[in-house]
């Protein structure tokens, strides 16, 4: 079975879009992203445009800044104070990677932590750890809803997950373990990866590189999760996970592209919604 995270996306953005009339009539606006993009970096730019047009379709407000390369690091900081001065805007982002001479760190820290609609924050990470209320990061949310969607329960299942970054790797861990999973962590400097991938009832694969994953290494009937996005020579897109080999052992597996990339982006739409919600509710 194919998990196509185009779909599923799409019942999350028509329940949000649903959502926007009643939500505007009973406090006088709709919620409002506002996203900054640093740069010509041409992934990046299409990632903005995504976010944008996802806005645009649920029927939230959006602003989109686009400042050029050269912005220096305390113009960005000063935008990003003026922005979490302004209550009109709920979801504030500043899309990555940022130029080298900006401080991403500094960047992501000064975005206030009730309008960290990414959940990169620092108390957004350490919230998440500690079981608290928080903007839970964007791809691991949109990969439990992804599972959740196959029906299976995640309880008392064997999750491997493969990468440790602190986007994905880490949160998706820590979301699976809150579910009762037993979690396996792995990632690139694993020794015999593939005693441990066997053991997946559910895998999660995000490390960044091509074909890390092969269908020998897949338990039959599992959950596959290929979170890689790797451009090849040819200009085609690839994930961590061979598709064609895997896709003959998995019971369910994601595409590339096509899975979990529409996810986090449904997912940053839904995280601006609470992030509104939450503003209201402690004024």
């Amino acid at each position: 079975m194919i998990l196509d995270g185009k779909a599923v996306s799409a019942t999350v953005k028509d329940a949000l879009r649903e959502r926007m009339p009643e939500l505007e009539a009973k406090y006088g606006r709709r919620p409002c992203l506002c996203v900054i993009i640093v740069g010509q970096n041409p992934a990046s730019q299409v990632y903005v445009r995504n976010k944008v047009r996802a806005a645009q379709y649920v029927g939230m407000e959006s602003r989109l800044i686009e400042l050029p390369e050269q912005t220096g690091e305390a113009e960005l900081l000063a935008l990003i104070a003026e922005l979490n001065a302004d209550e009109s805007v709920d979801g504030l982002l500043v899309q990555l990677p940022l130029p080298r001479h900006i401080d991403e760190e500094k960047v992501i820290e000064a975005i206030t932590v009730e309008k960290d609609v990414d959940g990169f924050h620092i108390l957004n990470v350490g919230s998440l750890q500690v079981g608290r209320p928080c903007s839970v990061p964007c791809t691991p949310k949109g990969i439990l809803r992804l599972i959740d969607s196959t029906g299976v329960p995640i309880e008392g299942k064997t999750a491997v997950v493969v990468g440790r970054s602190n986007i994905v790797g880490k949160p998706v861990a820590k979301l699976l373990l809150d579910r009762n999973a037993t979690v396996i962590m792995a990632h690139s400097r694993t020794r015999d990866l593939k005693s441990f991938t066997l053991q997946a009832d559910i895998l999660v694969v995000a490390v960044g590189k091509e074909n890390v994953v092969t269908g020998d290494m897949v338990k039959p009937g599992a959950i596959v999760i290929d979170v890689g996005v790797n451009r090849r020579a040819d200009g085609s897109l690839a994930g961590d996970v061979d598709f064609e080999s895997a896709a003959q052992v998995a019971g369910w597996i994601t595409p590339v592209p096509g899975g979990v990339g529409p996810m986090t982006i449904a997912m940053l739409m839904e995280n601006t919604v609470d992030c509104f919600l939450a503003a209201r509710l402690s004024a």
